[in-house]
């Protein structure tokens, strides 16, 4: 077993990836940082035990051990552009996403994101690229939900207050129309505001992994984290966790239903 991640099998054909709830720094990266980079703001807070209860649903769950700024594991390993045009974080941050520095002096070179790539980002995506193969050859098809979390205002990357529920499928073309219009509608029809494809669209992950045409969909969540915690503090609020994890099974549940039909 790998070091950068930790995985459990299920019995569905759902496979639960979170990329960015890690909190682990090497302490020879640790050395280089800033207070504000050692803090990790940054970090999807709490989205592995927000999905605890996926494990009930019998879905398969990775789930990365170290920080998006050691490396993002939903960026390209070449770290070509998701959104053009857009301010975004690479795949080796040097900055936070409120523009603070994460390194008191110098920058990642390309010699050092390589190993990164090598040590911590691709076995991720080999985990999720065999798990994937092997759920559709015993399910004869695969689903992929890419979990995340942001704060609901981060000026710098997007106007305004983020909706409460942020599906991306890559405009359509990681998933299944009629399975992405099953998702959207549980999300639509609950309490928390919701938008398809809006801001975010989907990372590396989901429009590397997701084939409809071979039987393997993926769709991204992100979450607004005023949904299930307290931003200011970043502490888990587990009244808000409890009312949002009833319309994420519901969600999960019509993700499989749909794929199935």
């Amino acid at each position: 077993m790998s070091d950068v991640y930790r995985f459990q099998a299920g019995e569905r054909p759902l496979l639960i990836s979170v990329p960015h709830d890690g909190r682990e720094i090497p302490r020879v990266l640790r050395a280089r940082m800033t207070d504000t980079g050692l803090a990790i703001p940054d970090t999807d807070w709490h989205v592995e035990e927000l999905y605890e209860f996926a494990k009930d649903l019998g879905a398969s769950i990775i789930v990365a051990n170290y920080s998006r700024y050691v490396v993002d594991l939903n960026r390209p390993a070449d770290d070509g552009e998701l959104y053009p045009g857009q301010t975004t974080t690479g795949l080796c941050p040097e900055q936070t996403f409120s523009g603070a520095a994460i390194y008191r002096s110098g920058s990642v070179n390309k010699d050092e994101k390589a190993a990164r790539v090598e040590h911590y980002w691709r076995p991720y995506h080999e985990q999720i690229g065999e798990t994937l193969n092997a759920i559709r050859a015993e399910h004869g098809f695969a689903l992929l939900w890419d979990a995340h979390s942001i704060p609901s205002l981060v000026p710098r990357l997007f106007d305004g207050e983020l909706p409460a529920l942020n599906l991306g499928t890559n405009s359509g073309a990681s998933c299944k129309q009629s399975i992405e219009d099953a998702v959207a509608g549980v999300a639509a029809a609950s309490k928390y505001s919701s938008v398809v494809n809006g801001r975010f669209k989907g990372g590396h992950i989901t429009r590397h992994f997701g084939d409809p045409n071979n039987d393997i969909h993926a769709l991204q969540l992100e979450i607004a984290q005023r949904a299930y915690m307290d931003e200011k503090t970043t502490t888990f609020d587990t009244v808000k966790a409890g009312r949002l994890r009833d319309t994420l099974q519901k969600m999960l549940q019509s993700y499989l239903d749909a794929a199935q039909k």
